[in-house]
């Protein structure tokens, strides 16, 4: 038996749609009539991206649009588009992920899909509101005004947005230690950036800042190593300059020169006096101010257990860092209609967990949901999952299964408008459902033989699986143009038209490529299976029988694997052991992602992080979690780094610099208006 790839027993898991120069909001605005839909059975050439439409009006006498913005000379991605008005207006839109993640805008609640209140340099009580509107897979924000009031100059350039803001003075930087409050009941840190006017600004988590050792009274050792996790890196970033004073005070010192420390020779003639190893001094949390190419970069160290939160108010004009156990700010937005953002702490004994995430109701606003994939040409390949999204044109999506981070192979079942894309593995917890928003949850099983003419009939235990054991594994289109082997000396049977075509030899894993007919499919004999080579000679007729256990999931047109399961009807049924997950898996405190509907049939799909101080939950705390926010059904998803909600360009729940590239997901899609 071949071993289980590691990441399977754990549990861990360029567009190429568009030329380079055509902006994709663009062909979505010009294709608002055409549909298309991601067919796995094409090959390659024929594989068409899925057109997604608004359920608003078009818009019409659109002038331009693109996927560029330049703010103060700096490029960056993000979809916008201007209209034409009467009397030579025009009206500019910015799809709200890059506004809020690029200018620093704070969204605040709104049961109102069609307006969106912000704060930026203004008052929460009396914020500014935003017209929104629906064009194919974003949500575009009226800037007009916001940006005539705050001073900034628009214009166009073929594909980019160039904005230029008025020119801002960081005038002074100071860290204080605020007291406890009714919001705040422990001690935080704050820190104070003080404008001479409102100005973009970014936030951004940097990487672990290791912590050198430091020498003891013995200078022939060094401490231990800490075991409190190390500090993590948080950049803020402001278009402005900051005073020279600010940059000089906050410029890291060189560090001390080492003491002069006796040969040990001398020492060991000399009496010993016992000393205490001296504690090294608390790390400052404002590491470094510098000025790089006109904006002010503030790099904060920041302990584990705590992060940033970010606000702005004006009279004076501030920028109000705070450093705090529990930064998420709670949410509730109506971002399109039956699709709603949500983010607030949910309390589990005396742990709060931040948990962000998504209502979708699928039966009543025109909204679907279907399985993606990360390449375009097969199932090989994982991308950021920002990138997937984009490419299908999803309005709103989550990362989905399990995959190899060796091969990029998946380790789930996938299956998209009753086409099988890959199998399941494990008996592993799955979601299943159709396009009238009815779903099923269970562990998932998928039984197919091949049956022989003379009725002998032979198991195949994998379908387009990065799984790979002893037994027969079936290989189809889908699976992309070519079988490349995944284990020493397979046996290829190639099949087309339900007739074996070819036997040929598998020779080293990774060597020969062998092409898949479109016409049929690969079987590939692996381990002991080899033998039953001389059963299967060229020219011999067969067919496969295929069906589900349970078989309730045969009802469904998609599916998506994952697991554990968590939840069902309404009551905890997690067992790990049973979908042979392993126990560090099963023990682990991670960050997760879950998917679960309730009792009214709204689907949610869900991003749970670390709890205050701490780290993320467990299997067991995760499905709590679940039951408690409501889930009458709920699947585990792909967790760690995997974990990504997205919207309509932009992560809710990270950095995206902190995610990490995914095989599969489960993308949200407007339906085309008739």
């Amino acid at each position: 038996m071949v071993k289980m790839p590691s990441c399977c027993q754990s549990g861990i898991s360029d567009r190429r749609f568009f030329p380079a120069t055509v902006s994709p909001i663009l062909l979505t605005v010009l294709c608002l009539t055409t549909t298309g839909a991601i067919n796995a059975q094409e090959s390659p050439k024929k594989t068409k991206p899925l057109i997604s439409q608004s359920s608003a009006p078009p818009l019409t006498g659109v002038a331009s649009s693109g996927n560029q913005i330049s703010l103060n000379g700096r490029t960056l991605p993000g979809t916008w588009l201007q209209q034409q008005r009467k009397a030579g207006q025009v009206t500019t839109y910015i799809s709200d992920g890059p506004f809020r993640q690029l200018i620093g805008v704070n969204f605040l609640n709104s049961s109102n899909s069609a307006k969106q209140p912000i704060q930026w340099f203004s008052s929460v009580t009396t914020p500014l509101v935003l017209a929104t509107r629906l064009v194919g897979a974003y949500r575009y924000l009226d800037i007009t005004n916001f940006a005539q009031t705050s001073g900034w100059q628009i214009q166009t350039n073929g594909n980019t947005l160039v904005i230029a803001t008025p020119k801002t003075q960081i005038t002074n930087i100071v860290q204080s230690q605020e007291p406890p409050s009714a919001s705040a009941p422990l001690q935080q840190t704050r820190i104070l950036v003080n404008l001479d006017r409102p100005t973009p600004w970014q936030v951004a988590q940097g990487s672990a800042i290791a912590k050198p050792q430091t020498a003891s009274s013995d200078p022939d050792t060094l401490t231990p190593k800490p075991t409190t996790p190390p500090n993590r890196e948080w950049t803020i970033t402001l278009d402005g300059i900051a005073d020279p004073v600010l940059i000089e005070r906050y410029t890291p010192q060189p560090p001390p020169a080492a003491p002069t420390l006796l040969p040990n020779l001398l020492k060991q003639l000399l009496p010993v006096t016992p000393t205490q190893p001296i504690p090294p001094a608390p790390e400052p949390l404002i590491r470094q101010v510098q000025v790089v190419k006109n904006q002010t970069i503030i790099s904060l160290s920041v302990p584990f257990g705590l992060s940033p939160q970010v606000n702005t108010v004006a009279n004076p004009n501030r920028l109000i860092i705070d450093i705090r156990p529990d930064p998420l700010e709670e949410r509730d937005i109506t971002w399109a209609p039956g699709l709603r953002w949500r983010q607030h702490y949910v309390n589990l004994g005396t742990e709060r967990f931040p948990v962000v995430w998504l209502e979708v109701n699928l039966r009543k606003f025109g909204l679907t949901l279907k399985p993606m994939w990360a390449s375009p040409d097969g199932l090989g390949g994982t991308a950021p999952l920002i990138q997937t999204a984009q490419r299908y044109l999803a309005v709103a999506g989550i990362n989905g299964g399990y995959f190899n981070r060796n091969n990029r192979l998946p380790l789930g079942a996938i299956r998209r408008d009753n086409q099988w894309l890959s199998g399941p593995i494990l008996n592993r917890g799955a979601i299943a459902w159709n396009d009238s928003g009815q779903f099923y949850f269970g562990r998932l099983t998928l039984e197919e033989t091949l049956i022989t003419a003379n009725n002998q009939r032979l198991p195949i235990l994998f379908l387009n699986s990065g799984y790979v054991q002893s037994g027969i594994a079936r290989y189809t289109p889908a699976w992309g143009a070519t079988y490349t082997p995944l284990t020493d000396n397979e046996i290829i049977l190639v099949v087309q038209k339900d007739q074996i075509t070819q036997q040929l030899p598998g020779g080293k894993v990774g060597g020969t490529a062998i092409p898949i007919p479109q016409d049929g499919y690969l079987l590939t004999l692996r381990a002991n299976a080899a033998s039953a080579a001389s059963q299967l000679p060229i020219g011999s007729a067969v067919r496969i029988s295929s069906s589900t256990a349970p078989t309730d999931f045969s009802r469904y047109p998609h599916i998506i694997g994952a697991g554990p399961l968590l939840v069902q009807n309404r009551q905890i049924v997690l067992d790990a052991k049973a979908e042979k997950f392993s126990n560090a898996f099963i023990a682990e405190k991670a960050i997760r992602s879950g998917i679960c509907t309730t009792a009214t049939g709204t689907l949610m799909i869900t991003a749970v992080h670390n709890r205050g101080g701490g780290y993320g939950p467990t299997l067991a705390e995760h499905a709590q979690l679940m039951q408690q926010m409501g889930c009458v059904d709920a699947l585990n998803l792909d967790g760690g780094s995997s974990t990504s909600l997205y919207l309509g360009g932009q992560l809710l729940d990270r950095s995206p610099s902190t995610a990490a590239r995914v095989h599969n997901g489960i993308g949200i899609f407007l339906k085309p208006r008739s």
